[in-house]
C-alpha cells in the first residue's frame, strides 16, 4: 500500500488520532501495529509496523558518527495500536515534540505518514514555496 493525500484531523483531549477510514483496510493488515517517532523537521513520523521494522534495521546500522539520528529515531519511538473505532494514542512526548495542538495533517509520504500541526505545517509551506526550487526538481517535468 502506498499512502498518499493530505486529511485535516484532530487529535481529541486525550491527544488521540482518529486514522482517516481509507487507510483503515491497509493498516488492519499489520493488525492495526503502529510505530510513531520523531522527524527532524518538526513534524511525526507515523509508520505501519512491518515498514517500521525495515526503516529501524537502517537506522540502527548507521555508524557511530550518526548517533544523535539514532537517538532520535530509535530513542523516540512508540510502538501504538489502533484501536477499534480506528483511533491511535500520540504519546504526551511526542505531541509536545511536535508542537501538535488539537488541528493536525496527516500526511500519506508513501510508506509511511507525517504527523504536522497544522498551523506549523501551514507556516513551513508557506515559506518552502517563497524560497527558490531545489536543482533537483528545477528539470524536473510536471
Amino acid at each position: 500500500m502506498v499512502f498518499q493525500g493530505a486529511s485535516s484531523l484532530s487529535l481529541d483531549a486525550k491527544g488521540r488520532l482518529s486514522v482517516p477510514t481509507r487507510y483503515r483496510d491497509a493498516l488492519s493488515a499489520s493488525a492495526g501495529q503502529l510505530t510513531i517517532t520523531k522527524h527532524p523537521h518538526g513534524c511525526l513520523m507515523v509508520f505501519p509496523r512491518p515498514e517500521w521494522e525495515q526503516f529501524r534495521d537502517r537506522i540502527a546500522q548507521l555508524p557511530m558518527s550518526a548517533q544523535w539520528w539514532k537517538r532520535m529515531f530509535l530513542g523516540n519511538a512508540m510502538d501504538v495500536d489502533m484501536d477499534g473505532t480506528g483511533r491511535v494514542l500520540v504519546s504526551p512526548e511526542l505531541r509536545q515534540s511536535a508542537g501538535l495542538t488539537r488541528d493536525v495533517l496527516l500526511l500519506g509520504m508513501g510508506k509511511h505518514f507525517e504527523l504536522w500541526d497544522k498551523a506549523t505545517y501551514d507556516a513551513q509551506e508557506a515559506q518552502a514555496v517563497q524560497g527558490e526550487m531545489p536543482d533537483v526538481l528545477k528539470d524536473f517535468s510536471f
